[in-house]
């Protein structure tokens, strides 16, 4: 059955409309269109709301007695997609974690380039921190762009001596912006939704004449002393492969408590797909072990 799950999913990527690498403005409608097509469940609620200066949206699930708080990003290359848009694979999160969830709708390129995302992540941990949330009760999660940010925000919480978070979850993370990964090649045409171009221009609008070698750009060449544990997913079907491996190797290397788990033949952020992929469920399944674990242990 997964099978052709599998190859459903991976039809309906090939023939849709959306282009990572497109003019940003028409791909914001096109990617909210596709996105919107699944919809979010009748037990999920979404409230707009702020942390500081920053928009967010709270998402809270029915029958979730919350313990601790999912601070969530989006993806969508740096520059497309919404906190909103998200709520339902947050809210995936929340429900298997029993946690709540708060997505960030930090600011976007090209209008709002390299650091302004990783101004509004830090400033949204910080809020939490200032509401009298604990450190050890947040846990940082995202997928694609939005994971990268989630790893670019603990290294600026780690240098500025913030308290770090219990824990961060990245599904399918663009941790590499000099999109120098074998995947890149080795992943093209199986890939059904990336494209080494489109990421580059996604890339180029971000960064703006910054290094995309920085650590804080793309933490796959950072140094990660000093991160808590981290889980990464990815699928096996994706150019971004080698972000996810190298990031891996890169937080063991440094002494971080890290796991590394490849789907096969699955497309990028397939945890997306809950509900029409069975590996989606089951990745989602081990992520809020992960969360949940990771929140308890603090107490314990």
């Amino acid at each position: 059955m997964t099978k052709q799950q599998r190859d459903t999913v991976d039809q309906m990527l090939r023939h849709g409309t959306f282009d990572m690498g497109g003019e940003a403005e028409e791909q914001r409608g096109l990617f909210a269109d596709m996105i919107s097509a699944i919809p979010i469940p009748d037990d999920v609620h979404t409230e707009d709301a702020a942390l500081g200066d920053v928009p967010v949206v709270t998402i809270t699930v029915d029958g979730v007695a919350p313990t601790g708080t999912i601070l969530y990003f989006h993806g969508g290359g740096y520059a497309i997609g919404s906190a909103a848009l998200t709520a339902g694979l947050a809210s995936e999160l929340a429900r298997r974690s029993g946690a709540r969830a708060v997505s960030v709708d930090y600011a976007l390129a090209p209008e709002h380039p390299y650091p302004a995302a990783v101004h509004d992540a830090v400033a949204a941990y910080q809020a939490l921190l200032d509401d009298g949330i604990p450190a050890d009760d947040i846990i940082l999660a995202g997928e694609s762009s939005g994971g990268g940010l989630a790893l670019a925000a603990i290294l600026t919480i780690i240098s500025t001596g913030l308290p770090r978070p219990a824990a961060v979850y990245v599904a399918s993370p663009w941790a590499d912006l000099t999109t120098t990964g074998a995947s890149m090649t080795t992943k093209a045409d199986v890939d059904p939704s990336l494209t080494p171009d489109g990421l580059r221009r996604r890339a180029r609008d971000y960064a703006t004449g910054h290094d995309l070698a920085l650590g804080s750009i793309s933490p796959v060449f950072a140094d990660l002393t000093g991160f808590p544990p981290v889980l990464i997913q990815v699928g096996g079907n994706e150019v971004l492969l080698d972000d996810a491996t190298r990031l891996a190797a890169r937080a063991a290397a440094d002494g971080v408590p890290v796991t590394l788990e490849v789907t096969p033949d699955v497309p990028h952020v397939f945890v997306g797909f809950t509900g029409m992929l069975d590996e989606a469920d089951e990745a989602l399944t081990k992520a809020g072990q992960f969360i949940r674990a990771n929140l308890a242990r603090v107490h314990n």
